[in-house]
């Protein structure tokens, strides 16, 4: 993998975006991999295509690109907050790629966020767009991937480093039976997910994660047995390999 842009592509053209969109989309598809399946090279829907941009020819994985120079920051922009809520909420809802690259064109982070892990909650609403406008009233959104819980950022590049492609595929696969579950299913687990977040150290209590109790209740409020909630998704966490459960009520995360 080479983290560095084919500059020469972007000579004869002058706009900032559309360079950095040209330069970024041949990057990916020279470089990147499906982190799936490890399929190589992924192929690219023709442009303005409005769900996806890239797709993995091996298991039809499909992938969307956001980029942005500088560092990777917890939100980044994106269009009209109808179409992205559609998007996430259709059958077809692709994968995200994020990606940010320096001044002298090349990759500082590049990540994956499995589409299970796409949730209108992530999805902030901007201002309409003030009556004197070229497009008033049109209503846009950033995505906040600072609301996305730890294991659904998979990091292919990680501060210029190259991530093992073993490591990412494995990351991705064990993240994937979220898929199947329910929208109130899918969104507990991911919930909890977040509490262990929060948790700063490698080993935890279960009195530590019933902290949240009183937050997650606030969530669910017509669920009358938060603690019992909670120690169900451990155990599914526990069963997918995601966090281990070490004995009297400690766990570990992996």
């Amino acid at each position: 993998m080479n983290l560095s842009f084919n500059t020469k592509l972007a000579e004869g053209y002058s706009s900032n975006s559309q360079i950095a969109r040209i330069l970024t989309e041949d990057w990916v598809q020279s470089n990147s991999y499906c982190p799936g399946c490890g399929d190589l090279p992924l192929g690219r829907f023709k442009n303005n295509r409005p769900v996806a941009d890239f797709y993995c020819n091996n298991c039809s994985e499909e992938f969307e690109l956001k980029s942005k120079s500088g560092n990777l920051s917890k939100t980044i922009s994106d269009g009209a907050y109808s179409s992205m809520i559609e998007r996430i909420n259709s059958e077809n809802n692709p994968n995200f790629f994020f990606l940010s690259y320096n001044r002298d064109w090349s990759v500082q982070d590049f990540l994956i966020i499995p589409k299970q892990f796409f949730t209108s909650e992530i999805i902030i609403k901007r201002p309409p767009l003030s009556q004197t406008a070229k497009r008033a009233g049109w209503i846009g959104c950033n995505i906040d991937i600072s609301k996305v819980a730890d294991f659904g950022k998979v990091f292919l590049v990680k501060r210029s480093k190259i991530i093992d492609p073993e490591m990412v595929n494995q990351a991705f696969k064990k993240t994937l039976f979220l898929r199947g579950k329910s929208t109130e299913s899918k969104g507990w687990m991911i919930d909890v997910m977040k509490c262990l977040d929060e948790i700063k150290s490698t080993t935890f209590s279960l009195n530590e994660i019933y902290q949240f109790e009183a937050q997650l209740q606030l969530k669910y409020p017509n669920n009358n047995f938060i603690k019992d909630k909670i120690r169900q998704q451990l155990q599914m966490l526990r069963d997918k390999g995601l966090i281990e459960f070490v004995g009297r009520g400690i766990y570990r995360k992996i």
